[in-house]
């Protein structure tokens, strides 16, 4: 008999989320202090973010326990669904084996409030009474402020203005949690100021909202910020979407030939992927592949440098070992608007480096045609995000035809599109256009790149 859908109970919610620093095949080079690019210590954030979350940031533990309050708080929607994907299995006429796991079940429609409650929990914990943060597509966003509303904190949210503009519903979701919600780059923030007056239709990038929301939680003493992406302990709140899905797997009497997702600066793919990771790097098990999906529009794994860069425009966050296209790389306005940044996560250019994640780059217009094939037969419409995943699904699912391989393949569904038809819209009306940066904007963002070498 076929498993299709596994659900698991309440009960089966992870208490503990995984950190794969003890597990990387070499230990990441040191984050690095913004101004005197010296490794960065503990204390060197404490004015930033909460206490729990630095803790979490340096820690080299494999297990660290989930707060009794945050995983009360995630049963509002958690453990979310694994699906197989029957019906696309049989239009692409592929034997393999496609299952995805559903991440738009959460309040906010996608994975982000796996990291967006622990957050807010520990910044509650210090006592702290507001919460910045950045957002591209707006699910980071919404995630902070439904966070933010459970734990009565103030939210206040930089959103890259072309975000701001394709997606107002995402603007009012945050708005109907409490959340107030500013087009970056803004005049409220100096480093909101300064591309203004450089570019004053700049479309914003997550570079420069980040350093809008950084600037804004420095100036306060009852505010911190929360990033989204890119941390590490954003990466291992992230890890309960690839325990919950072993789980699932091991009902369904199955186990991944390939894992793949979408990857900006890399915490959803990161959160399915790390706990698989996990079995291969312990030698537990062995033969599955790991493939990061990317948009040509903004290439940080499959064109970047690996090199030591700022996450901001502004230069004002930790600097840190990543594959990057220049802290000041200005990528195109797609709809992808999560997957923006122009580096990824240390732990996630450390295992691009060894060769134990592939990565890839697609178009947008071939995203678009995956998610509506993925829609007509599972009947799910994901948000463009997702869709670099799905694609990179299909596409595996379609070499397991050619090569006659009963492969299975896992796949993040990281949030729904409910919020994103305008995109659609465009795709179907054949009005929706490819964007690729040309080699010379990327080396010239390069060419800005800190002082502060990787060791060879």
């Amino acid at each position: 008999m076929t498993v299709t859908h596994v659900v698991l109970s309440a009960a089966d919610l992870p208490d503990h989320w995984y950190n794969i620093v003890p597990d990387l095949p070499a230990s990441p080079p040191p984050a690095l202090h913004p101004q005197t690019l010296e490794p960065l210590r503990p204390e060197d954030l404490s004015g930033l973010l909460p206490q729990g979350v630095i803790e979490q940031e340096f820690s080299e533990e494999r297990w660290i326990e989930i707060p009794d309050r945050v995983r009360e708080l995630y049963q509002i929607w958690r453990p979310s669904p694994l699906h197989r994907a029957t019906r696309l299995e049989r239009a692409l006429d592929t034997p393999a084996r496609i299952y995805f796991k559903y991440e738009g079940v959460s309040p906010a429609g996608s994975h982000k409030p796996n990291t967006a409650i622990a957050q807010a929990f520990y910044a509650a914990e210090d006592g702290v009474r507001r919460l910045t943060s950045e957002t591209g597509a707006g699910q980071w966003g919404s995630a902070l402020s439904f966070a933010g509303s459970l734990f009565g904190l103030d939210v206040t949210v930089y959103m890259v203005r072309s975000s701001f503009q394709q997606k107002p519903y995402r603007r009012i979701l945050m708005e109907t949690w409490g959340a107030e919600v500013h087009p970056s780059p803004s005049p409220l923030t100096e480093a909101g100021r300064a591309v203004l007056a450089e570019a004053p239709d700049s479309p914003g990038s997550i570079g420069i909202a980040i350093s809008e929301a950084v600037q804004d939680a420095l100036s306060r003493e009852d505010t911190r910020f929360a990033l989204g992406s890119i941390s590490n302990n954003v990466l291992i709140h992230q890890s309960v979407i690839g325990l919950e899905a072993k789980k699932q797997l091991e009902i369904a009497d199955d186990y991944p030939d390939v894992v793949v997702g979408c990857v900006g600066g890399g915490s959803g793919y990161a959160g399915l992927s790390y706990p698989f990771l996990y079995d291969t790097l312990t030698g537990k098990r062995s033969g599955t592949r790991f493939v990061a999906v990317e948009p040509d529009a903004c290439p940080s794994l499959t064109r970047g440098t690996y090199a030591y860069d700022y996450p901001d425009t502004a230069s004002l966050g930790p600097v840190l070992p990543m594959f990057t296209l220049g802290h000041n790389f200005m990528p195109a306005p797609i709809h992808a608007g999560g997957l923006r940044h122009h580096g990824s996560s240390p732990t996630m250019g450390t295992l691009v480096q060894h060769g134990h994640v592939q990565a890839r780059s697609v178009s947008q217009t071939d995203i678009f045609s995956a998610a509506v094939l993925f829609a007509r037969n599972e009947g799910f419409v994901m948000a463009p995000e997702s869709a670099h995943g799905v694609r990179g699904a299909i596409d595996e699912a379609l070499a397991a035809r050619e090569a006659g391989e009963a492969r299975a393949i896992l796949v993040h569904v990281s949030g729904h599109g409910n919020f994103d038809m305008a995109a659609y819209d465009s795709y179907l009306a054949h009005t929706l256009t490819d964007h690729e940066p040309d080699q010379a904007q990327i080396e010239r963002a390069l060419g800005e790149l800190p002082s502060a070498k990787i060791p060879v």
